[in-house]
């Protein structure tokens, strides 16, 4: 196993640093997309009380009735045509202090009402309830991300020894 000096060392800590925000970025695009799929596959099913985001309500009698007389089926809650299912997307890029952030959403107004209710509707968390379902599997991609960067990939190849 070769030994570096100090100065060697030093001068990998710039490709070290690339590497990681690299294995970063790709980290956190698969924790979204966990989330992301988890939060699309929830539409049309009830979904149990997740986190701080309480069970969803039974669709009301009167939306049962309006949404099989414009046909569809009666019991899906939160999927009529797809649309709102499938304007959720993610993003992953850098945000102040040049920190990487990962962001699962929609720009479909809607899904603000599905998220905290209205009046008329209780919430039917769609977003908040995915993160909490999956939150173990993300820190689970996030903790790997970490060690593989650190520990495995970026130990230049062996050349460092861990002791």
């Amino acid at each position: 196993m070769a030994e570096l000096s100090l100065t060697e060392f030093a001068s990998l800590i710039p490709r070290l640093m690339a590497q990681s925000a690299i294995a970063e970025h790709e980290a956190l695009r698969d924790a979204a997309l966990v989330v992301q799929k988890e939060a699309k596959d929830a539409i049309g099913h009830y979904q149990e009380t997740s986190g701080p985001f309480v069970a969803w309500a039974e669709l009301a009698e009167v939306t049962k009735a309006d949404r099989v007389a414009q046909g569809y089926p009666e019991n899906e809650p939160e999927l009529r045509t797809g649309e709102l299912r499938d304007s959720i997307e993610y993003t992953v890029g850098a945000a102040l202090f040049g920190e990487q952030i990962a962001e699962v959403g929609s720009n479909d107004d809607v899904m603000v009402y599905q998220e905290l209710g209205t009046e008329h509707m209780p919430p039917r968390s769609i977003l908040g309830g995915a993160a909490a379902r999956k939150e173990k599997e993300v820190v689970e991609i996030l903790g790997e991300a970490v060690f593989s960067a650190l520990i495995v990939q970026n130990v230049v190849n062996g050349a460092l020894r861990i002791t």
